[in-house]
């Protein structure tokens, strides 16, 4: 009996009926009775009225036409930089220059570390920096747009890429904003671009270059090439940033090309 009560309380009036089942049959549990028809009319109103709409839920259907969706075709080409604590941040400077003169949107992270390279290997200051890029977040800020799979961005550069970086990356352990962005990178297949700065290498780095390797990343340590005869230092960053640029799917002009062997 007490089934067949509990089974006719899923239908519409199911709310009323447990409370006066309740209260008629088990009398000592009139209060109880009572606060659940009472509690309960926020949950049914909740059931049975549609969203935003105010169409009945039972109403929608999966093939409702009355959808307002279009294709996302203004979006501007977007390239996420990440700088670590590593040597070589000259690289990453000149890789937002040139992004910025192209007109390419740029999502700029700096590490704590990277920020103290900066200030060591170059002259030029944080808020330069920053200004280079079209936006710019700190390694903390893991609530930035470039955290999440569903921002749509054309692939992300670690630019210098410390191995502690690579490690974390490596490993999924995403404790900052650089990590997470570029676990979030490959595993919405995009382009991953690390320019690991360390030498010599222990089997711990090679391991970790291998399997990011196999997970598809780009792995591209910034080696100078000389058969360009690079005149100064700018010559041999330029010529690596080209390369880099290149892998990411953006050609340019900026850097020498090898082109056969010169004729003396």
């Amino acid at each position: 009996m007490h089934v067949n009560l509990f089974v006719k309380a899923c239908t519409c009036r199911g709310r009323r009926f447990i409370g006066s089942a309740i209260t008629s049959k088990w009398p000592l549990s009139y209060a109880l009775g009572s606060a659940f028809e009472r509690n309960s009319k926020p949950f049914a109103r909740t059931r049975s009225h549609a969203t935003a709409t105010g169409r009945n839920v039972s109403d929608r259907s999966p093939l409702d036409d009355n959808i307002h969706v279009s294709l996302e075709t203004n979006r501007p080409k977007r390239i996420v930089v990440g700088i670590t604590g590593a040597t070589g941040a000259v690289y990453a400077i000149r890789i937002l220059a040139i992004l910025r003169q192209l007109g390419i949107e740029t999502h700029l992270v700096i590490s704590k570390w990277a920020l103290a390279t900066l200030k060591y290997e170059t002259s030029i200051s944080e808020a330069k920096l920053r200004g280079l890029a079209t936006r710019s977040y700190t390694a903390k800020d893991l609530s930035a747009p470039v955290a999440s799979g569903s921002f749509q961005h054309d692939g992300m550069m670690i630019v210098p890429c410390s191995m502690k970086t690579l490690a974390a990356v490596r490993s999924g352990y995403c404790d900052d904003l650089i990590s997470r962005a570029a676990d979030v990178t490959l595993k919405e297949d995009r382009r991953l671009l690390l320019a690991v700065r360390e030498t010599p290498l222990s089997v711990v780095h090679l391991q970790n270059l291998l399997f990011l390797r196999q997970a598809n990343a780009i792995i591209f340590p910034p080696v100078p090439a000389f058969y360009t005869r690079p005149e100064s230092i700018e010559d041999m960053v330029n010529q690596s940033v080209g390369r880099m640029l290149d892998l990411m799917g953006i050609h340019t002009d900026g850097f020498e090309r090898w082109d056969g062997f010169r004729r003396t």
